[in-house]
């Protein structure tokens, strides 16, 4: 990662009368080309930087922490490979989830671009969070199809004319969250991040699920603020400052008890 501004894709809202499920075809909106600091391959999102407030001293791992840390940051070192077989098969998985009705005529095509993805081939975005960013929204779509689709298809709320890009932001939001909880450290070495570990600890898919609170918060944010793709970088910030914050909220001890999991619909 580095902090030259990366290409992206913001897409126009489309019409709010479309029904979930139904075919939408790349003709079907309109995408203008851009550079900024936010979004895909520059992917040098300031909601990453941390704080001086964040660090404390160092604490110990208990075996079980140490162990469900080791194979989650197993996970965030598995770079996506559009050369192997099961990475090729988890993406169509995902077009599955997201167009039913629709079928991908290729591993490299337009059709991509109508979920938010910067180009007709999303190897070229997974470079920024590697194959748990696709793990991610997997995740999402098959535990909360409902949430999803609403984001996908900008369901909810008054949007904004350019909007988001659907996957390449759920990909910023999973090395959000990485950086958010010092996931690349030996261990974490914040109060957040020595948190979280409980919450790993008792629930093997945390990470998976703060994903899926994380981007519903970002888009309610997103709503709130009334923004627009050149504000991504404030919502994002705004969305990890409030996602501490419940993260660290005496006794609460599982994430279904995050204020923000509310937001999320099966």
């Amino acid at each position: 990662m580095d902090d030259r501004g990366g290409s992206f894709v913001a897409v126009r809202r489309i019409s709010q009368g479309l029904e979930r499920g139904s075919v939408y075809h790349s003709s079907s909106a309109e995408v203008v080309a851009g550079s900024a600091a936010w979004l895909g391959r520059g992917l040098s999102c300031v909601c990453a930087q941390g704080r001086d407030s964040d660090a404390r001293p160092s604490f110990d791992l208990t075996p079980a922490q140490e162990e469900c840390l080791q194979r989650l940051q197993n996970r965030i070192d598995v770079a996506y490979e559009s050369s192997i077989p099961q990475h090729q098969e988890a993406l169509k998985d995902l077009w599955k989830l997201a167009f039913p009705e629709e079928e991908l005529h290729g591993i490299v095509s337009e059709q991509w671009k109508q979920m938010g993805w910067q180009g007709k081939d999303p190897s070229t975005d997974f470079r920024g969070g590697g194959f748990i960013s696709l793990e991610n929204l997997l995740y999402f779509a098959r535990k909360f199809p409902k949430s999803f689709q609403d984001l996908l298809w900008k369901q909810v709320g008054d949007r904004s004319v350019w909007e988001y890009p659907f996957a390449v932001a759920g990909i910023n939001i999973t090395f959000m969250l990485i950086q958010m909880l010092d996931l690349e450290a030996v261990k974490p070495r914040s109060i957040v991040g020595e948190t979280f570990l409980r919450f790993l600890s008792v629930n093997e898919s945390a990470f998976d699920l703060l994903y899926c609170i994380a981007f519903k918060l970002m888009d309610q944010q997103w709503l709130s603020m009334r923004a627009s793709y050149m504000e991504f970088n404030t919502v994002m910030k705004s969305t990890r400052r409030q996602l501490e914050r419940e993260i660290m909220i005496k006794d609460i001890t599982r994430l279904e008890e995050l204020p923000s999991y509310s937001l999320l619909s099966q």
